[in-house]
C-alpha cells in the first residue's frame, strides 16, 4: 500500500512537471475587446520562478475581491499553469485574477519562502489595482493541494489582505497526536521533512512542524474547503481536522467531502469540476 501511494504520488506530480516544461516563458499582453486583458509571465521578483499571469476582464464589480492562485505540485514541482482551467473559468464569469508561480523546495528554499512569494506577488498586483480599477488588499485566495497549504498559511496569517481561503485538497496538519501516530504520516513525513527544512522525528517533534501547520494558525478568515474521501495524497482526516477547528472557533466556513472522490478531482471528473467544484468556488466568492 505504502509503495503504491508513493508511486501514485510521483507519476501524478512528475506528470505535471513534464507536461508544463516546455511552456513559453516570455513576458506579453494580450488585449481584447471592451478594454479586456491577459498579462503573461509578468515578474514580481528576480528568481526565474518569480511570475505570474494576471487576468483582467472587460466588466467586473469593482468592490468584489480579484482571486489570487496558487498551483500544487507537492511544493516541490508544478506551475501555474495547470491551474489555466481555473483562471479561465473565473475569468469567464468576470473575476480579475493573478495566477502565480514561486520558488519550488529544495535544499535552500522551503514553504517560508513560498509563502514570502504570495506576498511578493501580491504587492505586486496591489500596484495594477488602481490603473485596472479593483481594490488593493481585497483578495481571495485559491490554492491546490500543496499551493492549499500554502494559500492557507498566508491567507490566516494576513487577513487585512485575504478575505476569503479556498482550498483545494489542502495539508491542514503536521504537528497533532492524529498525524504523528497516522499511517498518512509514515509516507508523508519524508516529504513535510523537506518542506519544513527540520528533521522529523516523531518522538520529538519540532516546533517548526506546529508553525507550518494551517491547522495552527487559523485566523477568522472564511474558508471554503474541499475534500476527498478516498484521497490518497491527502488524507480526508486533514479536511476534517481544519472543519473542526473552523466550527469550535465559530469561522464562516464550509466543508464539501466529495464521496468516492481522490486527489484533485476537478482533473479526472468532469462531473465533479463542473457540478460541484466550480459552482461553490464561484459562489464563495461572490457571496
Amino acid at each position: 500500500m505504502k509503495n503504491n501511494v508513493l508511486k501514485y504520488h510521483l507519476w501524478f506530480t512528475g506528470l505535471f512537471s513534464l507536461v508544463f516544461t516546455a511552456c513559453n516563458t516570455t513576458y506579453r499582453v494580450k488585449l481584447g475587446e471592451e478594454n479586456e486583458k491577459k498579462i503573461y509571465n509578468l515578474k514580481y521578483g528576480e528568481a526565474k520562478k518569480q511570475n505570474m499571469d494576471v487576468f483582467i476582464p472587460s466588466s467586473f464589480n469593482k468592490k468584489n475581491p480579484a482571486v489570487i492562485i496558487v498551483h500544487g505540485g507537492s511544493w516541490k514541482l508544478g506551475r501555474k499553469e495547470h491551474m489555466k482551467m481555473i483562471q479561465k473559468f473565473l475569468h469567464k464569469n468576470n473575476i480579475p485574477t493573478a495566477n502565480i508561480n514561486y520558488r519550488l523546495v529544495n535544499k535552500r528554499i522551503t514553504y517560508k519562502e513560498q509563502v514570502v512569494d504570495i506576498g511578493l506577488a501580491i504587492q505586486k498586483v496591489n500596484s495594477l489595482a488602481e490603473k485596472e480599477g479593483f481594490l488593493k488588499n481585497n483578495y481571495v485566495i485559491l490554492g491546490e493541494s500543496s499551493g492549499a497549504h500554502i494559500a492557507m498559511l498566508y491567507g490566516y496569517n494576513n487577513p487585512d489582505q485575504i478575505k476569503k481561503i479556498i482550498s483545494l485538497s489542502g495539508p491542514t496538519d503536521f504537528y497533532t497526536e492524529n498525524y504523528i501516530n497516522s499511517f498518512y504520516s509514515r509516507y508523508s513525513s519524508p516529504t513535510i521533512q523537506d518542506v519544513v527544512g527540520v528533521k522529523f522525528n516523531r518522538k520529538n517533534l519540532s516546533e517548526e512542524f506546529k508553525k507550518a501547520s494551517p491547522l495552527a494558525n487559523v485566523t477568522a478568515v472564511p474558508t471554503l474547503i474541499f475534500q476527498g474521501d478516498l484521497d490518497l495524497l491527502v488524507n480526508k482526516k486533514q479536511g476534517l481536522a481544519l472543519d473542526s477547528v473552523l466550527t469550535e472557533k465559530e469561522i464562516p466556513h464550509q466543508l464539501i467531502l466529495m464521496k468516492n472522490t481522490g486527489h484533485t478531482p476537478r482533473f479526472f471528473s468532469r462531473k465533479k469540476r463542473e457540478n460541484i467544484i466550480f459552482p461553490n468556488i464561484l459562489k464563495w466568492i461572490n457571496n
